[in-house]
């Protein structure tokens, strides 16, 4: 009999713990590593969610993440939308490419750091499973210079000195915009995590990342003069995260 009311006690307690809402808010530190066989980003993050309504099951926060990004023979292309798509407003989402316009900086290798602030959206689907996503919004890029050769065979485009061949540095200003319309170089996740314990949780999806260069001259296309270069790369992810 008292087996049984020790068991009744704890059932109703471990009941009352699962219907609980979940956490309020919390705070993460995060080691994710994405890659495949040609790329591999490192980014280590530090977020605060804060949950929103009665159950707390939809979150929104703020991070500070550190992407960094390698690769050999990266083929970044024209980046500003002006020149891409004719546009730098939300339509360059849906606008066709201006092929005359888009031109390729061939790097033999590219290591870029980007530390950025990132916007983050969670929800949570039990108190062990939450689907995810995150974006950068504005921060600042470095990393070591290249030499980029320019390869433009339609176009027969060159460097306004006469050349194809540029020194090419990670742009400074990141900032988000709309697809090409964004500056230099930003990260996005989308994710699940399962909680294993109570402080420590894996996380695994994929990262969409845009890498930007600016080269020291410039090409002269018809509506202007272009030295930026942006190289996306969607990659898959896992990561370590634990509950501050």
């Amino acid at each position: 009999m008292k087996n049984l009311i020790v068991l009744l006690f704890l059932t109703i307690i471990s009941f009352n713990v699962s219907a609980q809402g979940f956490d309020k808010s919390y705070s993460t530190l995060d080691l994710a590593l994405a890659g495949n066989s040609n790329a591999f980003s490192p980014a280590v993050s530090y977020t605060q969610m804060f949950g929103l309504g009665k159950s707390k099951r939809f979150k929104i926060g703020y991070g500070i993440r550190l992407t960094s990004f390698f690769m050999n023979n990266v083929s970044a292309r024209t980046a500003p939308a002006k020149f891409t798509s004719s546009t730098s407003s939300f339509s360059a989402l849906f606008a066709d490419d201006i092929n005359s316009n888009i031109d390729t900086l061939q790097l033999s290798t590219a290591q870029n750091n980007a530390l950025n602030v990132s916007i983050n959206l969670q929800y949570a689907l039990s108190k062990k499973l939450e689907i995810g996503f995150n974006i950068d919004a504005t921060g600042y890029s470095f990393g070591a210079s290249q030499t980029g050769t320019l390869i433009s065979k339609k176009n027969k485009h060159k460097f306004t000195d006469g050349t194809n061949t540029s020194v090419a540095n990670p742009n400074g200003l990141n900032l988000l915009l709309v697809s090409d319309s964004d500056l230099g170089s930003l990260n996005s996740e989308i994710y699940a995590r399962y909680w294993v314990t109570e402080k420590i949780g894996i996380r695994a999806g994929v990262s969409f990342l845009f890498t930007e260069y600016t080269s020291d001259k410039k090409v002269q296309l018809t509506d202007g003069l272009n030295n930026r270069w942006r190289y996306k790369s969607l990659l898959p992810l896992i990561a370590v995260s634990y509950k501050l």
